[in-house]
């Protein structure tokens, strides 16, 4: 056989192969760019790859910025990256602005007789490019960079297949780098809506806290002048009273918003005495009842009894039933609260003589939203949320929680809670 025909042969047999592992590794390069959503990591990933497929010096990547039309550095090989981040590349009057309008590969074996090479780049780092080839990087018919691969190897130049390499390599690092940064910048926004949220939620609890001392010595004040008063001054304290009462509610919405949202997840076990609570309850909502002509009744034994968890918690749970008690009581009613001891457990009961419960809604209005008035004719206003967060509570702290009414007669809300058998003074 010809010598020349058998070295052409197996000259032609290692380019194949050559060329059958370059695409099993531009294969395996492809998984591997699929596999990371880490920006930082995958930038590294292509430029270094992109220099050593090709067999250059270095390699970068320039992306643009959309606030400036600019292209910069967002990758690089060598030393001098952070100087690199630094340094913009305008469009006009540059290799990569070319290769980004165009969307076109350039090759220029000597960048020095190019009018096109932007030389602040070498001189700022002090770097000297000789040669260079630059791909786009297209998401579909859009460019959202350059990837560069700047000076051959032993002096050679760049041929059709270092552009085919680079090119093949662009269309998976483009895709991937729009994926990382779609799911960056999805990251970043669930950040600062969490922390939108996080100050939204403490701005309530502030707002609802802070307001609710003011008001309750504006209620305390107003009804003790309105026992004091005549003529027309008690239908001005009236007004103040009733003002302070929608001020309230409003206060009580916040709050159970909040704890919707916040949840029992965070329940601060503390040990307490029941009718330290009750009497603290009593003072606030003694006001509200005298807003609405409402007589408000007290009832519970002289015996500390003693009990388990989140104070505040439990505090918003019965003010929700004295709340309901308070809204669907008419003026002149009476509501009254009492608490009972038994074995084990303690019995806190809220009874008013207002427009009572159809039988059939009794279990349903514990669920979240649910109004027992029809839409269209409900006039006492609320989000249907108190009875919902009210057995809630109750219920995570081991206790249950129901109601017994006949519509038109008046209802009962029981609500039982484990007790702690040790004396109080050893808390």
């Amino acid at each position: 056989m010809d010598v020349k025909v058998v070295n052409q042969t197996t000259h032609e047999m290692q380019q194949l192969t050559q060329t059958v592992e370059r695409l099993e590794r531009m294969v395996t390069i492809g998984q591997m760019l699929n596999s990371t959503l880490d920006l930082s990591q995958l930038l590294e990933t292509i430029i270094r790859t992109a220099a050593e497929l090709v067999g250059t010096q270095a390699a970068s990547i320039l992306l643009v910025d959309e606030r400036t039309g600019e292209l910069f550095f967002a990758a690089s090989t060598g030393s001098s990256r952070e100087e690199l981040r630094q340094i913009k590349v305008p469009i006009v009057g540059s290799i990569a602005g070319t290769i980004y309008q165009t969307g076109e590969p350039v090759i220029v074996e000597d960048v020095s007789g190019d009018s096109r090479h932007y030389t602040g780049v070498d001189q700022s780092i002090s770097f000297q490019t000789r040669s260079l080839l630059g791909v786009p990087l297209l998401v579909r018919t859009r460019c959202i960079g350059v990837l560069e691969a700047v000076n051959k190897l032993d002096g050679g130049k760049f041929s059709e297949d270092d552009i085919r390499t680079l090119s093949t390599m662009a269309s998976h690092s483009a895709i991937a780098i729009e994926n990382a940064r779609l799911v960056a910048s999805l990251r970043e926004a669930n950040h600062r809506l969490s922390e939108l949220d996080r100050l939204k939620t403490n701005f309530i609890s502030i707002a609802s806290h802070e307001l609710r001392t003011p008001l309750m010595i504006v209620q305390g004040f107003a009804s003790f002048l309105r026992e004091q008063a005549s003529g027309d001054m008690t239908s001005d304290l009236d007004m103040v009273l009733r003002g302070a009462s929608k001020l309230q509610a409003i206060i009580d919405q916040m709050t159970n918003l909040n704890f919707l949202e916040s949840g029992l997840s965070e329940l601060k076990q503390e040990k307490f005495v029941v009718q330290e609570l009750i009497g603290e309850m009593n003072e606030e909502w003694q006001p509200l009842a005298a807003a609405k002509q409402q007589s408000l009744r007290i009832s519970m034994p002289s015996t500390p009894i003693l009990i388990r968890g989140d104070r505040g918690k439990i505090h918003l749970a019965l003010s929700n039933l004295l709340n309901n008690a308070v809204k669907f009581t008419p003026e002149n009613g009476h509501i009254e609260l009492h608490v009972i001891l038994h074995t084990g457990r303690v019995e806190i009961a809220v009874v008013d003589d207002g427009i009572g419960i159809p039988k059939d809604e009794l279990t349903r209005i514990f669920e979240r939203f649910y109004q027992v008035e029809d839409h269209l004719t409900r006039h006492h206003g609320g989000l249907g949320l108190g009875l919902c967060i009210a057995k809630e509570v109750i219920e995570q702290h081991g206790g249950r929680i129901w109601a017994e009414s006949n519509e038109g007669q008046g209802s009962r809300f029981r609500t039982i809670l484990p007790t702690l058998f040790e004396h109080p003074q050893e808390a």
